[in-house]
């Protein structure tokens, strides 16, 4: 006899299918039982209005916890950037899979890169951060650029470019990537240009802190490095009281060694990595003014070890102050 599929609830859109997709077929594997995709419009899905306006915290997930609550799917998928930093004692992040690529990219017309824009050019994003960051490296740099506040999935995004309206378009990495759609990248935007939002690049699936079973199961999706680092990255966040949609960039990884036969590749000859380093950014969306801070510490073992690290960051911005250039913080 079959077992019954166990059901995950995800957004509706291509990106969302995708990942939530992916996360099907490793949990499949992992318990022996099918997987059916349930698919929920959460109010950021269906709001017009730019994400800042309508708070950013919580939009994309709020829908699918509820369906959870209800116990109308199983377990659900989420872009973890998007997941607000309070988690409730009801649901748990049952696993954080590996991370995938965390950096921001630009979709520009005729594959020009960033640096390579024409003076004035339009760059369009919906994200406070991103803006804080690009502004603030073409004030250092002489750039002409000017950003322009956009919504939509990525083919209503890049075809603001297609179409002439926008010269270029910011995007995440990992959603191109997830989507097969990496081919369209002109430029990739290392993290010393812009740094990623929290949790950007990872996954988080959730499932109610009461089913056990499925927790031990999902657990074994987990990734201990990518759950440390986000942990301190989202710590970083919740500290500076701000939410999802605020200009707040961050990002543990593992720092650059003077000598790197002093610790190989970690994925590719099992090594113990011992130190990870976190960054933090906080600007202005006209890029007028930046705290931007990191601190490096042993990689975490614990999840307070992770949340301790993201607040001693926190504490350092906010005495360099962080908490002016936010304007009004997001609870």
């Amino acid at each position: 006899m079959t077992e019954k599929a166990l059901r995950l609830g995800t957004r509706r859109s291509k990106l969302a299918m995708a990942q939530s997709g992916q996360v099907a077929d490793a949990v499949s594997q992992v318990t022996g039982r099918p997987v059916e995709l349930v698919e929920i419009t959460t109010y950021g899905d269906v709001s017009r209005e730019h994400l800042a306006q309508i708070g950013g915290t919580g939009v994309f997930v709020a829908a699918l916890r509820e369906a959870l609550a209800r116990g109308e799917v199983d377990f659900a998928v989420h872009s973890l950037k998007d997941l607000p930093t309070t988690q409730p004692d009801e649901l748990v992040l049952a696993a954080v899979p590996e991370r995938e690529d965390p950096r921001d990219v630009i979709v520009a017309r005729d594959a020009l890169k960033f640096t390579d824009l024409p003076r004035g050019a339009r760059i369009g994003t919906g994200s406070p951060r991103r803006m804080a960051q690009l502004n603030a490296y073409a004030r250092t740099h002489g750039l002409d650029i000017e950003t322009v506040p956009i919504r939509g999935n990525v083919d209503t995004r890049i075809g603001f470019v297609h179409k002439g309206e926008l010269d270029a378009v910011v995007l995440a990495a990992a959603g191109l990537n997830r989507i097969g759609r990496a081919d369209e990248v002109t430029d990739f935007l290392s993290v010393d240009t812009v740094l990623p939002a929290p949790g950007q690049g990872a996954l988080a699936i959730e499932c109610a802190a009461g089913n056990a079973d499925l927790v031990a199961a999902l657990a074994e999706l987990d990734d201990p490095f990518t759950r440390a680092a986000v942990t301190a990255e989202r710590s970083l966040l919740a500290a500076l009281e701000a939410g999802c949609s605020a200009p707040v960039g961050a990002l543990a990884d593992l720092p650059p060694l003077s000598n790197p036969l002093e610790r190989g590749d970690p994925q590719a000859d099992g090594q113990i990595v011992k130190e990870m380093r976190l960054r933090g950014v906080v600007g202005t969306t006209d890029g007028s003014a930046l705290v931007q801070l990191s601190t490096t510490g042993p990689v975490p073992h614990t999840h307070e070890q992770a949340m301790a690290l993201g607040r001693e960051l926190a504490t350092e911005m906010l005495a360099q102050g962080a908490a002016g250039l936010m304007g009004e913080r997001a609870h």
